[in-house]
């Protein structure tokens, strides 16, 4: 059985840090995409950011490059997504979910390729 699940989120205030976590198990992780999206009440869920299998490819969305950095532990089935400068627009569920692509196309309007999905961690930006 696939299980994908996020550590991490929390409460923060504007202009601070957290680090999300996903951590995969019962699949082949080494195969795997993983992507982080984010869902804020009202509102679809977007893609954030992605990464490949050997770091090949990485995606960030425009509203969180240069903030936001996301890396993979291949050993500990880990994807990691660093996050600075937080913002309040930064609020919302964050999901991790895993695809065979990381890529523009499959993190915009293609969110149907992502074959697992983990459960979701609340970050909070409020002061």
């Amino acid at each position: 059985q696939v299980q994908l699940v996020e550590s991490g989120g929390g409460l923060v205030q504007p202009g601070g840090s957290l680090r999300l976590s996903c951590t995969a198990s019962g699949l082949t992780f080494d195969y795997y995409s993983i992507g982080w999206f984010r869902q804020a009440p009202g509102q679809e869920r977007e893609g954030v950011s992605c990464i490949s299998p050997g770091d090949r490819h990485i995606y960030y969305a425009d509203s969180v490059k240069g903030r936001f950095t996301i890396s993979r532990d291949n050993g500990k089935n880990t994807v990691s997504l660093q996050m600075h400068s937080l913002q309040n627009e930064d609020t919302a569920v964050y999901y991790c979910a895993a695809a065979l692509q990381c890529s523009a196309a499959t993190m915009v309007g293609h969110l149907n390729l992502f074959d697992y999905w983990g459960q979701g961690t609340q970050v909070t930006v409020s002061s």
